[in-house]
C-alpha cells in the first residue's frame, strides 16, 4: 500500500497537527462516505486541499488532502503508516442502562483505547431488548464507536460485540467482575486483568458472581456508566504502562 511500491512503514497514530481523521475502505484510493464528507465540509468547514488523515481501522493510516468534491475523495499525501495493535488487548463489559448512557459508555471507552466493548444483559438490568431492537442498538453502538475513534484519532477501531449475558463471557485468569470490596484493580501482587465486567445499578446476583474474581474501582459508590469508564481508564493505563501495578 505504501508509496512508490514500498510497503507500510511503522509509526505512531496521527495527532491533531495533521488535521481531522476519517476512516476509508481503501487507503490506496481513499473515498469518504457521505456522512463523513458532510461533517468535514459543513461542520468542520475544511477547504479544498486542507490536511487530514485517513485510516482503515485496522492499524494503517496515511496523510491526505481534503477535496470538496465528494466524488473525488481525499488526495493521498504521504506514505502509509502501520501502527501495531496492542500486545495485550483489554475489554470492558457493561450492563445495559437506560437513556443515552450506553452510547456515552461506548464513546468514552473508545476514546480511552479499550479494544473490545461488551454490552451485557444482566439479571438485574432494567433495560430489556428484543432481537430486532438489540440489532438496531448494536449498529448504533458501532457507529458511535467509529465516530469516537475518528475524533480521538485512533487507528484501530474498537470491536463492539453483540449483546450477551455475563455468563457468556469466557472465564479466564484475566477476567474480573467489578464489585465493591474486591481487590484493587492493578493492586500490588495481583495477577493482570484484561477484562472487567461492570454490573447494573441493582448489582450482580449471587449466580453471576459465583466463582469469579472481583475487583474494586475505588472507595466510592459509582454510577454504572462511571464504573465502566473507570474500569476502561485503569485497564488501558495499566496495559500501556502509564500506571504501574501497586501505584
Amino acid at each position: 500500500m505504501g508509496d512508490r511500491g514500498r510497503g507500510p512503514v511503522p509509526g505512531t497514530a496521527p495527532d491533531g497537527r495533521g488535521g481531522p481523521h476519517a476512516f476509508v475502505a481503501d487507503l490506496a484510493a481513499p473515498r469518504l462516505d457521505d456522512a463523513d464528507h458532510h461533517h468535514l465540509a459543513r461542520v468542520l468547514r475544511l477547504r479544498d486541499g486542507d490536511p487530514m488523515t485517513v485510516g482503515d481501522g485496522r492499524g494503517a493510516w496515511r496523510p491526505a488532502r481534503f477535496r470538496l468534491d465528494p466524488e473525488a475523495g481525499p488526495d493521498a499525501d504521504g506514505e502509509v503508516i502501520e501502527v501495531a495493535a496492542a500486545e495485550r488487548p483489554v475489554a470492558v463489559g457493561f450492563s445495559l442502562i437506560k437513556g443515552g448512557r450506553p452510547e456515552l459508555v461506548v464513546q468514552k471507552l473508545t476514546e480511552l483505547g479499550v479494544d473490545r466493548i461488551l454490552p451485557l444483559a444482566a439479571e438485574r438490568s432494567v433495560v430489556r431488548w428484543d432481537e430486532s431492537r438489540a440489532a438496531a442498538n448494536l449498529e448504533r453502538f458501532r457507529r458511535v464507536a467509529r465516530e469516537a475513534a475518528m475524533q480521538s484519532r485512533r487507528v484501530h477501531l474498537s470491536e463492539v460485540v453483540a449483546v450477551g449475558r455475563p455468563a457468556d463471557v469466557a472465564d479466564g485468569p484475566g477476567l474480573a467482575v467489578a464489585e465493591p470490596g474486591g481487590e484493587p484493580l492493578g493492586g500490588p501482587g495481583t495477577d493482570p486483568v484484561d477484562v472487567v465486567l461492570v454490573g447494573p445499578e441493582g448489582g450482580w446476583t449471587d449466580d453471576e458472581l459465583a466463582g469469579r474474581r472481583t475487583v474494586g474501582l475505588g472507595s466510592t459508590v459509582l454510577r454504572a456508566e462511571t464504573a465502566a469508564i473507570a474500569a476502561g481508564t485503569l485497564l488501558v493505563a495499566l496495559r500501556d504502562g502509564r500506571l504501574s501495578s501497586g501505584s
